[in-house]
């Protein structure tokens, strides 16, 4: 990114090709919307390039890139207002081992089916602690910095969104 600081345009596909499918992955937990994802990470890479001066090179690119990205997921739900979140569980037929038999199979879509309902059902800030730290696999310590919080209080964050989508997992399910 500091090459793209310094004026080196070309860099910016090289971070395309890194980091749009975690981008794309993150957006998507967040809205549940295929086209409106695609569409964000658009937005996100376009603000890289408008705000490219802004980026010190101090803390970590994906740190700055999901501020970025929060900014524009934030931009987007106050047009759209917070829609419910919609999986498209076919998206995710590659989890599902091809080996498995037909009923496992089903078992696991449906699984899928009720754990991502149980996301949508979170309130905006757990998914997206949640989502950061189990999708996105991002140490406490980065969360923190792209949140402005500490450390501990991301702990806290993560055990109580854990539980909160551990009992709508247990209703749904029911």
């Amino acid at each position: 990114m500091l090459q793209v600081k310094a004026g080196d345009l070309n860099k910016m596909g090289l971070l395309f090709e890194r980091y749009h499918r975690k981008l794309f992955s993150f957006l998507y937990y967040m809205t549940g919307k295929d086209d409106a994802s695609e569409d964000l990470v658009q937005n996100v890479f376009f603000r890289m390039l408008k705000y490219r001066h802004t980026f010190t090179g101090e803390g970590e690119f994906k740190t700055w890139m999901y501020h970025l990205a929060r900014n524009v997921l934030a931009d987007h739900s106050q047009k759209n207002k917070r829609s419910v979140l919609h999986e498209d569980v076919q998206n995710y037929s590659d989890r599902i081992s091809s080996g498995a038999g037909a009923d496992d199979s089903i078992y696991k879509e449906q699984e899928l089916t009720t754990l991502y309902d149980s996301l949508g059902k979170l309130s905006e800030e757990y998914r997206e602690i949640l989502v950061l730290s189990r999708f996105q696999e991002l140490k406490y310590e980065e969360i923190a910095r792209i949140l402005n919080t500490t450390e501990g209080a991301v702990k806290v964050k993560v055990h109580r969104a854990m539980n909160q989508l551990k009992n709508i997992y247990l209703k749904l399910e029911q």
